[in-house]
């Protein structure tokens, strides 16, 4: 079965997603759909979609889609999220899902009425580096997990979507989702967290985050720390540190560099993440689209052989309760206990 994906917006990401999704055999662009006609026109003659509508609904309503791939405005996210699968459409929503735990179990429960997938896309965690740095870690390589430093930063200017608060933007939302993802995924979920931030003082930001650190308190004595920002030069970090060594994974989230490295006893090895070459990696490289053709690869299999996702509703809600704590953690300058965010009830599978 070839899925047929539809795409909602004309955004930069988009053309990404297109370019990457033209290595998966099993998948095309079908359609594109964008708030004005003539650009949504413009736009599928560029990337070589064949047809493009003026209007998300006239996408929605095309029996041809299969699958629809929402790289929105965050603020936009759950609402375009819920009318796709209200159509009938398996979705891939870019990250993050939502800013709030209750918007994501809007989704999921609509997902599940409709027998949908619905997938959260951090395009980072399904490539092989991660994976590698998931087994060197299970494998006791480093000791026992101890601490977890991850960092994002970007320098955007004034007016940039992500710094418009109306439209989700924030250093957070926008960059914190990657960092957070990543204490989870390697430490378990967060029990407790601290945050400070610096709000931005531009025009259309309306007191959102311009900078922020947080630090979290996982299971087990596991200490977290992350910094992001919107006006830093780029940064792209995370370390994994034991009771016996470390790793290092220089470029974590776009995973473009092909290694990572594990250091004990001060020695430092560079490991590559696909020594195999199973993985079909291409030359490393800022042009290296591999996390998200294996995202779209990824999703794209579920949705032609009924399968379940890795990542699902419990760890949607999971992630949006530690964006809450964060963000009120840092409203407050009180530390947020997360227990109460991530209710039993809420993760029913």
């Amino acid at each position: 079965m070839s899925v047929r994906w539809g795409m909602l917006s004309t955004s930069g990401i988009g053309r990404v997603a297109a370019t990457a999704l033209a290595d998966v055999p099993e998948a095309e662009f079908a359609a594109i759909a964008g708030r004005d006609a003539d650009r949504a026109a413009a736009y599928a003659a560029e990337l070589g979609i064949p047809r493009s509508f003026g209007s998300y609904d006239e996408l929605l309503a095309d029996p041809e889609i299969d699958a629809v791939y929402v790289p929105l405005p965050i603020a936009l996210h759950a609402e375009w999220t819920i009318k796709a699968l209200q159509a009938g459409k398996h979705v891939l929503c870019e990250k993050p899902f939502a800013p709030t735990v209750a918007e994501v179990e809007a989704c999921f429960d609509v997902a599940e009425a409709a027998e949908r997938l619905c997938i959260e896309g951090l395009m980072w965690r399904h490539h092989p580096q991660t994976l590698l740095a998931q087994q060197l870690i299970a494998d006791g390589a480093i000791g026992k997990l101890a601490y977890i430093r991850a960092a994002l930063t970007v320098d955007v200017p004034p007016g940039d979507i992500r710094r418009t608060s109306a439209l989700g933007g924030g250093a957070v939302l926008d960059l914190g989702c990657y960092c957070l993802s990543a204490i989870r995924l390697f430490g378990g979920e967060p029990v407790r967290v601290s945050a400070a931030q610096v709000l931005d003082p531009a025009e259309g930001a309306d007191g959102g985050d311009l900078r922020l650190a947080a630090t979290l308190t996982l299971a087990d004595n596991v200490l977290a720390q992350f910094d992001v920002a919107l006006d830093y030069p780029r940064r792209d970090e995370l370390e994994l540190i034991g009771t016996g060594g470390k790793i290092t994974i220089p470029d974590p989230w776009l995973c473009r560099r092909g290694y990572l490295e594990l250091e004990r006893d001060g020695v430092t090895e560079r490991l590559a993440v696909d020594p195999t070459g199973a993985a079909g990696l291409t030359e490393p490289g800022d042009d290296n689209l591999d996390a998200y053709r294996i995202e779209l690869a990824t999703a794209t299999a579920l949705i032609a052989d009924g399968g379940t996702p890795a990542f699902g509703r419990e760890d949607a809600i999971g992630q949006a309760a530690a964006i809450e704590a964060v963000r009120k953690a840092a409203r407050t300058g009180a530390p947020t206990d997360l227990t109460e965010l991530r209710d039993p009830e809420r993760l029913r599978p």
